[in-house]
Parts: C-alpha cells; structure tokens; sequence
C-alpha cells in the first residue's frame, strides 16, 4: 500500500471508534466527530468492567482502579495488589495488534489510608511493510505506543477520598517513514495527568445484611497536546467522567451490584468550514487545551457528546462473579452501542476475570473487540512474602 493508505489505516487501527472516520460531516460551519491522537489511552484495559459495559468510575476498588479513578485505591480490601490485562484488538481481521496493561498499587499510613500506585500500558499495531505509489518497497514500520503512570491518593475521611496521577505519554504510529519523501515525521511525546474523587458509604442492616453508595468522578488525560511533525499538533483524549453504583449484600453468600458512568470528551470536534461544497475541516491545531476544553462545553451538538455505560455484577460467596453491560453512544458521536457479559473468579489472593463484547455494527462501526475474549489476571494481598488465608 501506499504510505498515504498505510496512515489511514493506522488511524483507522488506532481509533477504537469511527470518530477518527469524521463520519458526521456537516456544511457551512457545522461540526464533526471529535477526533483526538493517542485513543488508546481511552480502551478500557480491565475485563472486570469490559464484562459490564465499561463501567468503573464508582464500583468496588482493585488494581484497575488506576485507570478508572485512581481515588478509590484507598478503599480496596487489600494493602497491596497487582493486574495484568491482555486485549486483542481487530482480532476478526489481524493477529498482531493488541494492547497490554500492567497496574499495581501498594497501601501505606496510618490505618491504611494513603496509596502509591502505577501503570504501563502497551499498545502494539502489529508491523507495517510500507510501498510508495508505485509499489516500491520503502520500508518497515513497527507502530507502537505506550504511557507510564504513577500516583497518589488518600482518605480524607471514612467516606471520601482523593486522587493524582501523572502520566508520560509516547506514540510512534508511523516508524519506518521518517525521511522517506521528504516527510518531517518523528515520534510524538507529552504528558498529562488524572484527578480523581470518591466518596464510599456502607448501611448495616443485619450481620450478613448491607447497602452500599459510592460515586465517583475523574478527569483523565489533562495535559499538553502531541505532535507527529513541525506544523500540526493534536489533542490528547481529555475525558471527564461521573460514576454511582450500588451494592446490596443480600445475606452471607450473595451481592449484587448496579453501576453507571457518563463519559464527556472534553476536545472541540472538528469545524467543517467549506463554502463550495468541497469539505475542509479547521481541526483547532493552534487552540490551546484549556480554551478547546471550553469549546467542547459549547458544541451545537451539546448532550449528544455524552457517552453512557451500565453494568450489574452478581458474586456468590465473594467466589464467583457473573457480570452483564450496555454502553451507548449517540449516532452524533460515533454510534458505539454493544452489549458485553463476562464472569469472575477469585480464589485465595488469586483473581481472574472474564469479558466478552457481543459482536455489533458493520464496516467502521463495528467494534474493534467484537467476537474478542480479554482478560485480566490480579492478585491481591495484606502480606509481602506469605500467603493469604482463604477468604
């Protein structure tokens, strides 16, 4: 292919949803699809979550709390944890893009109430043998991408928590092209960073008899934009999300919890500005990240920019878990709409969870993980160096 097609398809790769298509075009100062750099930033690396339609801004804390919402970390049952997640990605089309998340945390103060935690999270876009127009050979490229993590968080009460993260971000989408035909690309790099808060409240009711309230917010990925070459630099997927959930104990063996999550991208959507009807869209490159915040708050297309997941969560004895989810999204923004399932065992310090998203959509709009199987791989314990009792 040629290097014009072989971007296109990288971008199309990368996109974990047709925003980066600009499917919704308009006329005469209409707006589009928000588009951004770096979108794996924003897949859910978690098969906790995957299995209830992503949800994970408010639900009980564990090791994948440092994506979600690094403030409940304080919270979780245990001092120290650790997860790792393997995800396919296009797996009904190629075998070698995938993405990899590794997330630990550790406890520390007194009773427990502060938490240091990290991340590394790896996305492989497989290899890339790139022709120039006339097929010729013109080199390989090995498209990778990857952030590092570190955070902090704290009790300010019984209830309440807060929440830190700094991240450093690298993309190197095209490797293989710098140089070739008299192109300026170069990696890209920048940072950004997470604040989170989470409030937590348990009624007992009788001895094996509880409800629990929780909510949670974050606002993920703040920080400066990307650049790929001398003359265009992209926003990162600034995101701010609200969460509640709600968890019954029912007796000694039984828990059910109900959660939901609203999703906003805080990045202007491109601007069609043609007059002729031939398309030009102004991408906002020279806005600066506060002022795009701002502009996103004022998009014609206002609520329809909202993304919204629900998931329920079953677990019997704290040992098996059986996990069922719905997100949406609005035509106007992507039109992601898909059903996941997914199930859960723990045993000892030991996790494993399961999640499946039902195969949706066609062309574009089908989901990168449609017809895929991740999972994720977590222990937890109070100890370093001697194993847990069973619970």
């Amino acid at each position: 292919m040629s290097n014009r097609l072989a971007i296109i398809g990288l971008s199309l790769l990368a996109g974990f949803s047709s925003r980066t298509a600009l499917a919704q075009t308009g006329l005469n100062g209409q707006t589009t699809i928000p588009t951004t750099a770096v979108p794996f930033l924003r897949i859910s690396p978690d098969a906790r979550s995957g299995g209830m339609g992503d949800v994970g801004l408010a639900i009980s804390p564990d090791a994948n709390a440092q994506y979600w919402n690094v403030a409940k970390i304080p919270f979780t049952d245990k001092k120290f944890g650790i997860s790792a997640t393997y995800t396919p990605w296009l797996k009904d089309l190629v075998p070698d893009i995938f993405l990899a998340y590794l997330s630990a945390y550790a406890k520390f103060g007194e009773n427990n109430n502060q938490a240091i935690s990290g991340s590394l999270r790896y996305f492989s876009l497989g290899d890339i043998n790139y022709t120039d127009i006339n097929a010729t050979p013109v080199g390989t490229g090995k498209p990778r991408e990857f952030s590092v993590d570190l955070g902090y968080s704290r009790k300010l009460s019984d209830y309440l928590s807060v929440g830190l993260t700094g991240r450093y971000i690298h993309s190197a989408i095209a490797t293989g092209l710098s140089g070739q035909q008299g192109t300026d690309y170069k990696p890209g790099s920048t940072a950004s960073a997470d604040m989170g808060v989470y409030y937590n409240k348990t009624k007992e009711i009788t001895e094996y008899r509880s409800s629990t309230w929780s909510f949670g917010a974050a606002l993920t990925n703040l920080g400066g934009k990307i650049s790929y070459n001398s003359t265009r630099k992209d926003f990162i997927p600034l995101n701010l999300g609200i969460g509640a959930a709600y968890t019954y104990q029912v007796d000694e063996y039984n828990k059910f919890t109900i959660a939901a999550d609203l999703n906003k991208l805080l990045v202007p959507a491109p601007t069609d500005t043609s007059t002729s009807g031939t398309p030009a869209y102004d991408m906002h490159s020279d806005m600066g990240v506060v002022e795009g915040m701002f502009k996103s708050f004022g998009d014609p297309a206002g609520m329809k920019r909202i993304d919204m997941s629900i998931g329920a969560e079953y677990w019997y004895q704290n040992q098996f878990a059986v996990r069922a989810g719905y997100f949406y999204e609005s035509p106007s923004n992507g039109d992601r709409q898909y059903f996941t399932c997914g199930l859960g065992v723990r045993y000892n310090i030991f996790n494993l969870n399961f999640s499946y998203l039902v195969p949706s959509g066609s062309g574009i709009n089908r989901n990168p993980l449609s017809n895929t199987l991740r999972f994720s791989l977590m222990f937890e314990f109070d100890k370093l160096g001697k194993q847990e009792a069973s619970e």
